[in-house]
């Protein structure tokens, strides 16, 4: 008998679209606090290394034709280049960041006025929340963090004031402690997550909502790997998550490594320094 040879499924064909993101630079880039695990003061950091890191993601963002706006950062925020925290952006309306730690409460505002500068409709945070640190939209769901840094009750005031469904999840692990330390989105109906993160409630939402999620290991998520950029296509994301990359790749994804590491010294990877400028419809 003639043996046929079995064929591998073919990957899908992803596809990219276009984003506008808002980032700040890291002129004031150090670590001279300590707020979450990752943050030792006594290390040196490396500010010119932070900057020539921080613009080599900001290249990769252009050379995939990805638009890109700045805020002008503040002396004494050594965190504001993290934008992500600074406000959660869909269809063009702007909720507010409010931060728990007062070593960053000036940044909420400063970037609530540069939204308020350019037309966006806006609303004042009432409960403390953290940005797209801890809010990230996944095509009808915003997905919501909590435990460490955002308020339960802010799950409520975005999802009225963005008018759809929160899917609430709780982190119970203080490396990873907003969101988008251990979950990423990948597309609208794709994410990649750290089982480990979470509360066991938690762990069984994702599993209704995500069945075929790409399951990042605890080594993936300790070097960050889950503080990724997607743009449907290419995931932009720290090259020491390669356990990660292989599971993107043999999903049709394409990983591009993008070394922050003097960054990531403050807890935060390409995500953190990426906050998504989503436009209303047409």
């Amino acid at each position: 008998m003639t043996q046929l040879a079995v064929e591998k499924p073919r990957r899908l064909q992803r596809v990219a679209r276009t984003r506008r993101y808002l980032m700040c630079p890291p002129t004031h880039f150090d670590v001279v606090y300590s707020i979450n695990p990752w943050m030792e003061p006594d290390k040196p950091v490396d500010g010119a290394l932070a900057q020539l890191q921080w613009e080599g993601l900001l290249r990769a963002f252009h050379g995939l034709g990805h638009q890109v706006e700045f805020i002008e950062p503040l002396p004494g925020y050594p965190d504001m280049v993290f934008a992500a925290n600074g406000a959660t952006v869909i269809e063009g309306k702007v909720l507010s960041a409010r931060f728990r730690h007062p070593e960053r409460a000036a940044e909420g505002p400063a970037y609530l006025e540069w939204f308020r500068s350019r037309g966006y409709e806006t609303r004042d945070a009432v409960f403390v929340n953290e940005g797209e640190g801890d809010y990230l939209h996944a095509g009808r769901y915003l997905l919501a963090g909590t435990g460490f840094r955002t308020d339960i009750r802010s799950h409520r005031e975005a999802e009225k004031f963005f008018g759809m469904p929160v899917a609430g999840l709780r982190l119970v692990d203080p490396r990873f402690y907003h969101l988008d330390t251990a979950l990423a989105v990948l597309d609208d109906d794709q994410i990649m997550y750290y089982p480990g993160a979470f509360a066991k409630e938690s762990q069984g939402v994702l599993r209704v909502l995500y069945p075929d999620a790409v399951i990042a290991t605890e080594a993936d998520a300790e070097v960050f790997g889950l503080n990724a950029v997607s743009d449907g296509r290419h995931v932009l994301m720290p090259p020491a998550a390669t356990h990660l990359m292989d599971e993107l790749r043999e999903r049709g994804y394409e990983p591009i490594g993008v070394e922050l590491s003097e960054l990531l010294k403050s807890g935060g990877s390409a995500k953190c320094c990426t906050l998504e400028l989503r436009a209303a419809r047409r």
